[in-house]
């Protein structure tokens, strides 16, 4: 079986978030996916079916399975579109989030995604203690998205992971206004195993249609201020879902040769 090694959000080789990509006759276990996405200590590992219509995809962290994961899907679709299906400019997954339709438009690949209902929490202390810093602002949809009051609060950081495992959300997201971009971000992810998401696709779900509502526009152009660093274009669409999109660069092709049962 092969595996693929693809950095999302990013044109270049080792920046942007990296992801494995299976593409396998059957699925195995999830317990040997499990191990697998274990081995790869990636943020995540994504493993592909084919089907009749289109390809199964299943999401990985190296603790537990995920209903929605936009880099890997950004990974995914480049692994398909440039190995398996080189003829076309797009591909369907079939997902926990459902079906998933991503095109290719020159370098680029567009994610239809599904956003989440967001909320308005109050801020707490425990906010506060987690980030470092107290947020002038907090919103809840499947992740915990804190606003912040400059961009280099965001970049400059050092949250308490033990304590970000403490307050709401899936995945703890600070932003801020960007001075070049809509927005910058940065996504922690401890509940997950993970301590820092270089560049979080699902989190822009959010991020992002809470941006467009306070700036009043349908486009945001985003960056993730991790050290890996990467751009995302946001798109809001009429049906209330979004786009994403990104580029994507290839690091290695690798044979699997443990059995996976």
């Amino acid at each position: 079986m092969k595996q693929y090694i693809v950095d999302a959000f990013t044109n270049q080789p080792f920046s942007g978030n990296p992801a494995a990509v299976c593409v396998m006759d059957i699925w195995p276990s999830e317990e040997s996916m499990m191990k697998l996405a274990m081995e790869n200590n990636l943020s995540e590992t994504a493993f592909i079916v084919k089907e009749a219509e289109g390809y199964h995809l299943r999401w990985f962290t190296p603790r537990t399975e995920v209903e929605l994961c936009g880099h890997a899907t950004l990974a995914s679709a480049y692994v398909i579109l440039h190995f398996y299906e080189q003829d076309s400019d797009a591909v369907q997954f079939s997902t926990l989030s459902g079906i998933l339709t991503i095109r290719r438009k020159s370098s680029l690949y567009e994610m239809d995604f599904p956003t989440y209902a967001l909320k308005e929490i109050p801020v707490t202390d425990a906010m506060e203690r987690a980030f470092g810093i107290r947020p002038i602002k907090a919103v809840l949809g499947l992740d915990l998205v804190c606003v912040f009051e400059t961009e280099e609060q965001v970049r400059n950081m050092t949250p308490d992971q033990a304590l970000l495992t403490t307050i709401e959300g899936r995945i703890q997201n600070a932003t801020a206004r960007g001075a070049e971009t809509d927005c910058v971000s940065r996504s922690f992810c401890p509940k997950l195993s993970i301590v820092e998401d270089p560049v979080c696709g699902s989190a822009h779900c959010q991020i992002a249609d809470y941006w467009s509502r306070v700036l009043g526009k349908k486009e945001i152009r985003a960056y993730q201020a991790s050290k890996r660093g990467g751009y995302l274009d946001c798109t809001m669409l009429e049906n209330g879902r979004i786009a994403i999109s990104g580029e994507a660069a290839l690091v290695a092709v690798t044979e699997i040769v443990a059995e996976l049962k």
